[in-house]
Order: structure tokens, then C-alpha cells, then sequence
């Protein structure tokens, strides 16, 4: 069909509302210009209002019969006035009115690149949000980092009858920089629970004497494990434990023996023998 003038669009059409703070009076402004009274429904105390009878309206000005009080509520629609869009007023669309395919519908992708984006719920904000696939992953999963193991390079000397802190000095990987200075320090931003795990090897122990190994939290003794030798040997004892740790904790490894005169904590360049790594547990 042919049209005179500019063609109508489809469109979602909500009649305009305005709210007065009302006073002892009978002259208030309009939001928007009409031609008369019948132009607005007017309600006073949710009673609409009988158009010239109980009030008139012209241009921006609107003028009641009787005044209102401070304590009467007062609004209009506007009838001559309109908000038209092509999008439908917030909050009118529902489940029924959305197509059953609207995402089976689409082309089916069989892979998802970092930047893709995805919508989600934002239940702090009660809103839909875009997020990408690679933000979206890392907010579901995660690496057991920060995480860390190193290892001594070569003999340490074990005093006998003390406990020695073990100065490992090679790392084979340390993701976040969490070991520095013979310790392992929990970063900011990282408390969590934590594996660790130690194992050292102490070099040519005799017969009926032990060695005690160590884990220190902010140099106080958290965790040990020991073992007594039955016959002179090479000797080595390990031990694993999931600890709370809150950000600016350390962790240190001593070893205590009893021989009847320096022993060595073994250590090597080529093969990984005392040893001292974790990583925190994702949660």
C-alpha cells in the first residue's frame, strides 16, 4: 500500500507519564505542550479527573479547578503524546516471545578463540554482560599457581646435633617468583591452601642414628617426619602437607641429624636429590 507522507514503522508504542509534587495549589507545569484538556487523563488520588470540568490545559500549563494539598498524589498520561522505538519497552519481552531457536537456530561453531565473547549474567548487577572466552575461562578454572620446586646444586654440610636450614639454590621453575632468599613466601593477592613438599637426602649416616626433617611457617615448626637408621647408609626422608596460608607467609625447610660429626645434606647439579617445591590448590 502506498502512503501519503512518511510511511509508518513498525514500531512499540507507551503513552508518556509525568508525576507532580503536588502544594496548595491549582497552577502546575507540563512536561510537554497539548492542545486542551483532553490531551492528558489527569488523576489526583488515583481518580482521574473529569477533562475542563476539573481542570484545564493548555500548552505547558495546567490549571485545576480546586487546589490540591502537599499530601495528594498527582500524575497524567498524555494521550496526545507517545514514545515510540522500534525496540519493545524494557523488561515487556518474555520467554513466550522469543523464537525456541534463537540460539540453536544459529551456525553451529566447533571452536571458541580467546577473544570470542560470551553473554553472561551479572548477578551483582542484575544485568547482561559480555565477557571473553579467555576472561570467562579464568574466572571458572584456573592453574595451581603460584607453584615452584627447587633443588640443591650440590652437598650442604649438616651440623650434628642442630637443626640446619637448607639453602636450596637451583630452581627448575618458579611461575611467580615465590622463592627468593631460601624461602618460599606466598604472594599478595595468593592466600589459599598449598601442597608442599620436601625430600632430602642425607649422605653416609651411621648405623642407629637419625635425621628429623622440618617445615617451618614464619619460623615456627609446622610440620616433620623422621626416620633412624638401621645400618650406615645414604639416608632420605620426605614429607607432604596442605597448609592455610595468607599472603606473606614463608615457608622454610630445616634437617636435623645426629651423627657424631658433620654430615651432608645431598645435592647435585645433573640429578634432582634434596628437593623443596608446592603449588597452591585451586579452590
Amino acid at each position: 500500500m502506498s502512503y501519503i507522507g512518511t510511511p509508518p514503522s513498525n514500531a512499540f508504542t507507551s503513552l508518556l507519564k509525568q508525576d507532580f509534587s503536588t502544594s496548595a495549589t491549582t497552577g502546575y507545569t507540563l512536561d510537554h505542550a497539548v492542545n486542551n484538556a483532553n490531551d492528558i487523563a489527569l488523576f489526583i488520588n488515583f481518580v482521574r479527573q473529569e477533562p475542563t470540568a476539573g481542570y484545564a490545559a493548555s500548552g505547558t500549563t495546567l490549571t485545576l479547578t480546586s487546589a490540591t494539598a502537599s499530601s495528594d498524589d498527582m500524575y497524567c498520561v498524555y494521550l496526545g503524546q507517545a514514545l515510540q522505538t522500534v525496540n519493545p519497552p524494557n523488561a515487556s519481552v518474555g520467554s513466550t516471545q522469543l523464537s525456541p531457536i534463537a540460539i540453536t537456530g544459529q551456525t553451529a561453531e566447533a571452536t571458541i578463540a580467546d577473544g570470542d565473547t560470551i553473554l553472561i549474567h551479572d548477578a551483582s548487577a542484575s544485568a547482561l554482560r559480555k565477557m571473553t572466552k579467555a576472561n570467562f575461562v579464568s574466572g571458572i578454572g584456573g592453574t595451581n599457581t603460584p607453584a615452584f620446586n627447587v633443588s640443591l646444586n650440590a652437598d650442604q654440610t649438616l651440623t650434628n646435633g642442630a637443626f640446619t636450614k637448607i639453602l636450596f639454590d637451583l630452581e627448575e621453575f618458579d611461575t611467580d617468583n615465590v622463592f627468593a632468599s631460601n624461602k618460599f613466601t606466598v604472594p599478595s593477592g595468593q592466600a589459599g591452601k598449598y601442597f608442599l613438599y620436601s625430600n632430602i637426602i642425607v649422605q653416609g649416616l651411621a648405623d642407629g642414628k637419625k635425621m628429623i626433617l622440618k617445615l617451618y611457617k614464619n619460623n615456627s615448626a609446622v610440620g616433620t617426619n623422621r626416620t633412624t637408621l638401621g645400618t650406615s647408609d645414604d639416608t632420605g626422608v620426605s614429607m607432604q602437607f596442605t597448609l592455610d596460608l595468607a599472603a606473606g607467609d614463608y615457608i622454610e625447610v630445616f634437617c636435623y641429624q645426629n651423627d657424631t660429626g658433620t654430615e651432608n645434606a645431598a645435592g647435585s647439579s645433573s640429578v634432582m636429590e634434596s628437593s623443596f617445591g608446592g603449588f597452591k590448590i585451586i579452590t
